[in-house]
């Protein structure tokens, strides 16, 4: 992994996923340090996108209010699906998610959403931000995740088809139209 995924900096001493104890386990593949740690990157920032989204959501005024509200209702709908999905997927592979708040505070990639109301126009800036860095952790972790366990990369393809989708959806929000020659 590279350093952009050491997130141990005020974490607490427990934090992150863990392997379960074999003991009376299932028999099956068990997920390597560095699997675990992967889907634990993408389980933060799963977690945290919901939490930013919610913001967001309660937050955002202005032009085209409604639209962008019923939006992000989406994406923190999906949001909130995905990390379950990514989370179950640990526990499948004997592994233990780390979802508490200050876990996820300390390790995610999300820079922090402001607070305070946001305008509808800066919001779609940011919300499309936010789900472009969460992207771009499953891109980064992906390979590794591949090399061991392709079951695992294949849910990081159709969780990052959908954010991307999400991403190009809410962004048209502050685009115009190019005008042919």
């Amino acid at each position: 992994m590279t350093d952009t995924l050491d997130r141990t900096t005020t974490a607490p001493a427990d934090a992150g996923a863990k392997k379960t104890r074999r003991q009376n386990a299932e028999k099956g593949f068990v997920a390597t340090k560095e699997l675990t740690d992967s889907m634990q990157a993408v389980l933060v920032d799963l977690i945290e996108l919901h939490l930013q989204g919610k913001q967001a959501h309660w937050n955002i005024v202005g032009r085209n209010f409604r639209d962008l509200h019923l939006q992000l209702d989406e994406i923190i709908d999906a949001a909130r699906e995905f990390s379950d999905e990514v989370a179950e997927r640990l526990r499948a592979l004997h592994a233990v998610p780390d979802g508490r708040s200050d876990t996820v505070s300390a390790t995610t990639s999300l820079p922090e959403f402001p607070h305070g109301e946001i305008d509808t126009t800066d919001a779609v800036d940011l919300v499309v931000q936010r789900l472009e860095a969460t992207v771009g952790t499953m891109r980064e972790v992906h390979d590794t995740i591949d090399d061991a366990d392709p079951t695992s990369a294949d849910i990081l393809h159709g969780i990052i088809e959908k954010l991307e989708q999400y991403a190009w959806m809410v962004g048209a929000e502050n685009r115009t139209a190019k005008r042919l020659s």
